[in-house]
């Protein structure tokens, strides 16, 4: 009998650190900064920083019958470069986050979906915080019109899928949570026929 993919993992997963003190170093309305007071695995004293967002981490690849999806390009500040990514943004996290990633949707690309699948969860950068991010295949698109945040100059394209993928593989596509998007997209169509 197979062995199930979890079965391959140690069961030892047991917090090896003890927490001991908290403060909040820095907040605004995006996220708060907090410094721990923390003894390490090796059993000395130490300090961990911790940034807390204050939204839900969403990201959308719409998939329309063609095969076509959708890559809004910004400017990232806190890298200091443009950047391509599949629509993505944050939610309230107390909200459904399906109604939130159509919002987000929405407001970037016009486009509506009658058809929502959750198919990944990610931890991005999960050495500095406990952001989650929740990733949706949306399908049966309708276009509107966008009408993006007032502090957003976007660039939206159609293109074939597989450009898509091309991109995220060759580096040019560099956002983490559209990489593992598009990757994941690939892999269900692979998978599942869902073209």
């Amino acid at each position: 009998m197979a062995r199930a993919p979890e079965d391959w993992l140690p069961a030892d997963e047991s917090n090896p650190w003890r927490r001991r003190e908290t403060r909040q170093v820095y907040a605004n309305p995006w996220f708060a900064v907090e410094e721990h007071q923390v003894v390490r695995p090796d059993g000395r004293p130490g300090i961990y920083g911790v940034v807390k967002p204050a939204r839900l981490a969403l990201g959308i690849v719409a998939l329309d019958q063609a095969g076509y999806t959708w890559l809004v390009g910004q400017y990232r500040y806190p890298l200091g470069r443009y950047s391509w990514e599949i629509p993505e943004g944050g939610g309230d996290p107390h909200a459904d986050p399906a109604a939130e990633a159509a919002r987000e949707l929405s407001e970037e690309t016009g486009l509506t979906a009658a058809e929502w699948r959750l198919i990944q969860t990610l931890h991005t950068s999960n050495c500095f915080t406990s952001e989650t991010a929740l990733i949706y295949l949306a399908r049966d698109l309708v276009q509107g019109r966008p009408a993006p945040d007032d502090s957003e100059r976007l660039q939206v394209v159609r293109l074939p899928f597989r450009v898509a993928f091309e991109l995220a593989a060759g580096g040019v596509i560099s956002d983490a949570m559209s990489v593992a998007a598009i990757f994941r997209v690939a892999q269900l169509l692979a998978d599942l026929d869902l073209e």
